[in-house]
This record gives C-alpha cells, structure tokens and sequence, in this order.
C-alpha cells in the first residue's frame, strides 16, 4: 500500500489488476478470532472464537463455515498452513497440508508451500477452494529463510512503523526484519498466482489476499487501535474488470463470506452479519456501512481485557471494560522479560516526546472512552475523549455501539458475563498462567458457552 521500505512487486501487480480495499479491518487483532470471522462471516462474541485456538477457545456451535458450504457444492477443499480454529474437525479439508519443517514459527519455505498449493489447484479439473496460511510475518521476524529475501534489509535502510511512535536503532533492526517477511510472503504469492496462470486456470478462479492482524509491534496487534485493525484486502473476481480499481469504503472480515457465496451463485448462510461487497468491485452506487466495529476480548489466556470499539469515516470511539488493571498486551510488549521483542521497551518509551508517552500511558491504563481524530491523528495519539467540543461526536458514537451489541447479541454488554468471564480468567491466570506464558497446563475447561452465547 505505498510503503517506501519494501519491494512487493508480485502484490503490486496483483493489485493492479485487481480491486484494492483501502479501508480493510480485522474483528479483533489476533489470529484466531480473525480466522474465525473470515470463515464463518461472524464477529468473534458471536461465534464463540474470541482467543486463541492454543487455548482452547472455542466456537460456539456448529456454525456454517467457507469450507463446508463449499464442500457442499462439489468444490475440493485444501489447507495449507494453520487453521488455528477449534473444533478443527468443523472444516472440511480433502488436504490438509501443515509439516513443521516447511510452515512453523522457526521454518518459512514459500517455495515449498507454493508448489504444494500448485499440485492441488491442478490435481483435478473439479473446482477447488484453497487456503494458503503463509507463516510471515509472524513472530519471529525471520531476516532469511531458505535464501529469501536475496538481499535482506537491515535497520539503517528503515524506519519504525507509524503507529509505534518511537524511533531507534533496535526498533529499526526488529522493522527490517518484519519487512525481510514481507518480501517472503510476495514472493510466495508470486509463485502461487504464476503457478495458478501457467495451468490456465486464472481466468476462472476468484483470488483473495487478505490477513488476519496487523503487525506485532507495540499498538499494533493484540491492541484495538488502527495498527493491529487495518490490513490489506486485494481481490481479482472472474469476469470483472478491476484494473486500478480501488474502494474507499469501511470493510470487515465479516464481509468475505457473503462475497464469496454471492460470486459462486450459492446461497449464504442465515444471520450473517457482513455484506457482500461484489457491487463495490462492479462499481455501482450503492450505500454502504456508515459504521465499522471491532473488539478485543482474549488472547492467550493472560491477554484477557475485553474492549469494543466503533469508527465512522472520521471518528473512531474505544470502549475498555475493564478499568481496574492495565492492559496485559501493552505489558507484553514493553516489561521486563515482555513476550513479544518487537515492542517498544520501559526505556525507549521514557526517551520519547511527551505526546507519545502520554499515549503508551493511555494504551497500559486506559480510561473507560478513548476518542480520536483518524483524519487528524490517524495512529491514535490524541485523545479526545474529555474535550467538551467533541462531546457530541462521543454520544453518537456511544448510541451507534450500543445499538451494535445488541443487535449482534454481545454478552458483555450485561455486567454480570463480564464479571463471570473475568473471574474466570483471573482464576486460570492464577493456577495456570504464573510461570509459564503459554501456560503451565490445558488441564482446564471453559463454560463460557453457558452464559455468552446468545443465539
């Protein structure tokens, strides 16, 4: 999307030849809820996947899913790289393709993925539906793998993200290296589009490029603000001509679904909360959502801090839930011994201007609204939550959330669940989150499917 860092040119010319969505948001900044709300067309407080699959949250119910509607229609079905939703036996896979020592956190190899992900496109002429996982950019930021990038980047030839704030050689070392994986991931997704036009079968086959979170850097994923919400969306459609074409309007995961049903002709299903968005590629006038929301609710098990949050075209408004704590993530990215090193640290935080202090202050304890300016202030620096003048733009926002939660039936709008899911939280913290951040032992089982979900 116009980064001067990083050279993508396999994705560039993808995007030139399709739609490009400028305005792309996750549900909740992590891996498996977004997973979770692209597959099931539901933001995460409805389908039950509001943390991750490694501990053991879980959907609700047997929902409607891609890959079974899908199934359902004849279509092959393959995966290659995690799923990282539970049940996993919920989504049908005639190839589940997932070997560590090609796709994990310590082994990258695109090249392989690709030419696995080419077999199966053209293993049969029945139609398929196939997901590519690609591991980049996860932690850890990778400088090579397996020869790629040829010529990796290094600290002085970058600057850190926007939304961190914070400048500084070792921040720049940790941004080299997540862009030396994007570099990675474009050229995985070179070979898998060459690979899918040397078959003949481009022309027919409707490609998505999309992700579940923004970055692992401080304010970014794990977080509720714009850098762990936005992400990239690139779609090419069969038998539409989308070249250059690039929509301004506010999207969610939740609208990948209805779109895929509505361009394979096959019926999507009840309740979903997203809207297909085939007309917006067509470019006809059509009125679109005026409001985007999101949430946050857990991670692993010690990131629990519930927050919800809403923005127009212009404003943007953050529920947290809980003010009685600060929030685990953005300690997980600046303590002593923090889980993820890409963050900002208790030292470069201190060295910053004020302004920027004053914001790692808000996003360790944040007050009960937090309110900024995207227009002005698009990395949520300023906030304006306790100006007077924007009082009436807090309400509107306030009622618009509101009226979200009820219609999509959170369960953390009534205080007793908050209080039930807390408690538990706290209580498996205590027993199995102590001295171990992955957790000492799955010996635990959740009930929140008893109290929080509402159908």
């Amino acid at each position: 999307y116009g980064d001067p860092f990083v050279q993508t040119p396999n994705l560039d010319k993808f995007a030139s030849e399709g739609g490009l969505f400028d305005n792309m948001h996750t549900t909740q900044a992590v891996c498996s809820p977004g997973r979770a709300s692209i597959l099931t067309g539901l933001y995460p407080h409805q389908n039950g996947q509001f943390g991750l699959a490694t501990h053991k949250y879980a959907l609700y119910d047997d929902f409607p899913n891609m890959q079974r509607l899908l199934k359902d229609e004849g279509y092959r079905t393959g995966l290659i790289g995690k799923l990282h939703i539970n049940p996993e036996d919920a989504f049908p896979f005639d190839l589940w393709w997932n070997p560590k020592e090609f796709i994990s956190f310590a082994n990258r190899d695109v090249r392989k993925m690709a030419e696995v992900a080419g077999d199966f496109m053209e293993d049969s002429d029945e139609p398929f539906s196939l997901q590519i996982s690609f591991p980049d950019a996860h932690l850890p930021l990778h400088r090579q793998q397996f020869g790629l990038p040829a010529q990796p980047l290094e600290g002085k030839d970058v600057e850190t993200l926007p939304q961190v704030g914070i400048d500084g050689p070792r921040l720049r070392e940790e941004t080299a290296d997540y862009y030396n994986c994007m570099s990675r991931l474009d050229t995985g997704v070179g070979l898998v589009l060459e690979r899918l036009e040397a078959m003949g079968k481009a022309d027919q086959t409707l490609v998505i490029f999309t992700t579940d979170h923004g970055a692992q850097f401080s304010r970014g994923k794990t977080s509720i603000y714009e850098g762990g919400l936005r992400i990239p969306l690139i779609v090419r459609c069969p038998g539409l001509s989308l070249a250059g074409h690039v929509c301004e309007e506010l999207m969610s995961q939740v609208d990948i679904l209805p779109t895929v049903t509505e361009v394979l002709g096959i019926n999507s299903p009840a309740g979903l909360v997203g809207e297909s968005f085939v007309s917006l590629l067509k470019g006809e006038d059509r009125a679109w959502r005026t409001h985007l929301f999101a949430e946050w609710t857990s991670g692993s098990v010690d990131t629990y801090f519930p927050q919800r949050s809403v923005r127009d075209e212009r404003y943007k408004l953050i529920v947290n839930l809980l003010r009685d704590r600060p929030s685990p993530s953005a300690l997980g990215y600046k303590s002593p011994g923090r889980k993820w090193k890409p963050g900002a640290t208790e030292e470069e935080i201190a060295a910053a201007d004020e302004h920027i202090r004053v914001a790692y202050g808000l996003y360790e304890n944040p007050p009960a609204f937090e309110l900024y300016d995207l227009q002005k202030d698009p990395w949520e620096f300023e906030n304006l939550a306790g100006d007077r003048a924007y009082a009436a733009v807090l309400q509107c926002l306030k009622n618009q959330l509101v009226v979200w939660q009820e219609e999509t039936n959170d369960a953390l709008r009534h205080p007793e669940n908050l209080e039930c899911l807390t408690k538990k939280h706290d209580d498996l913290v205590e027993e199995f989150y102590q001295h171990s951040r992955m957790g000492g032992s799955r010996a635990f089982e959740w009930e929140y499917t008893e109290y929080m979900h509402e159908p």
